[in-house]
């Protein structure tokens, strides 16, 4: 469902400078073909009830200002170097964003739409990569403006937006980012689960990672509609294993590291010390303590309901046990592929507490 907004678009110096300086307006949507960027006015309440940022989780009528988008950039003050969460789908990122919700010291970011807006413009031939790169590094210097005095941006962008990873780091020099993803056999049975909506979702996600170049597995195009859904899926998976393992070689463990989302429940405390320090936030036992007791860590990311690791499990368990003839055999084939094209089945530079 979309969602209405009441739209103005500004052209006053003082009135772009006093948005640009305000992390309250958050740099929405991109509009390329007026070079625009959309803001809506978000409160830390706001982003913390909003499951992502897209239109269909934003409260109905709020207003939405039109900026051009040098002119906004040029009056955006300096900020602190964002990090990244770049994720395979399915494996906590969500709850890793909202775990970084902490008031004075950082604020996650949840799928921002804007670089979705930007992937999309690029699929659709959006001008010579210098344009879209600029375009992409400016997104970044607004969704950067924080919210709070000090606090850094925690960016957890969707994961059609995986093939901009490389491109982010290599802008922003201190900026860090972590890799997290689900084993194989989870990230399965969570599609699994989804039944025809993440079959679909898949296979849409094929498209845009062809699109990216990001598949070379030795397939030809017709080999991926002979394949079953859990294969596409495994296709997927791989792709953004290989993207992964790429971003820990070129950029090394002192800028990128990894984490599996079991790891990460199983030692949630842990974990999150350990991206503190990752990150630069030096997060106290005290708020580790807080956010691992919190509403991040029980209670559903998208229904916000009662729900732990116990939960998610038994969900997990059952889709397994509905398709696990399916699910095996996904599993013995991508690990055949994934030796055969080199990509590795585990990830080094791990972040693990």
């Amino acid at each position: 469902m979309g969602r209405t907004f009441r739209v103005r678009r500004i052209v006053s110096d003082t009135a772009i400078a006093t948005i640009a300086r305000d992390g309250n307006w958050f740099a929405h949507r991109y509009d390329p073909e007026h070079d625009a960027v959309h803001f809506v006015r978000l409160s830390r309440n706001a982003h913390r009830a909003a499951t992502f940022l897209t239109d269909e989780y934003l409260p109905e009528g709020l207003e939405k200002i039109v900026l051009a988008r040098q002119a906004v950039v040029e009056a955006t003050p300096p900020a602190n170097a964002p990090h990244f969460i770049f994720h395979s789908a399915f494996c906590c990122s969500t709850l890793l964003a909202r775990a970084f919700d902490l008031e004075g010291v950082s604020m996650g970011l949840k799928e921002p739409p804007i670089y979705n807006d930007i992937v999309g413009w690029k699929h659709r031939g959006g001008g010579p990569p210098a344009r879209i790169a600029q375009v992409l590094d400016h997104a970044t210097t607004l969704l950067a403006r924080p919210l709070g005095v000090n606090e850094t941006a925690i960016i957890k962008p969707s994961n059609v937006a995986n093939g901009f990873a490389q491109g982010l780091l290599a802008m922003r020099p201190t900026s860090k980012a972590l890799l997290l993803h689900a084993p194989l056999e989870v990230y399965l049975r969570s599609i699994a689960k989804k039944q025809i909506d993440g079959r679909l979702w898949v296979r849409d996600l094929l498209v845009k990672q062809l699109k990216d170049g990001l598949i070379d597995l030795g397939f030809t195009s017709e080999d991926y509609l002979r394949q079953t859904d859990l294969q596409v899926a495994a296709v997927g998976w791989l792709a953004q294993h290989a993207l992964f393992a790429r971003l820990v070689e070129a950029f090394g463990p002192e800028r990128v590291k990894t984490l599996d989302s079991e790891h990460l429940l199983d030692r949630p405390e842990a974990n999150l010390k350990a991206l503190g320090r990752f990150f630069g936030l030096a997060l106290s036992d005290d708020q580790t303590g807080t956010i691992v007791r919190g509403a991040a860590f029980h209670t559903h990311s998208k229904s916000q309901a009662a729900f732990g690791k116990q939960q998610r499990t038994a969900e997990y368990d059952q889709a397994a046990s509905h398709h696990a003839d399916e699910i095996g055999k996904a599993i013995v084939w991508a690990t055949a592929v994934a030796q055969s094209a080199g990509v590795p089945m585990a990830l080094g530079a791990s972040v693990r507490g």
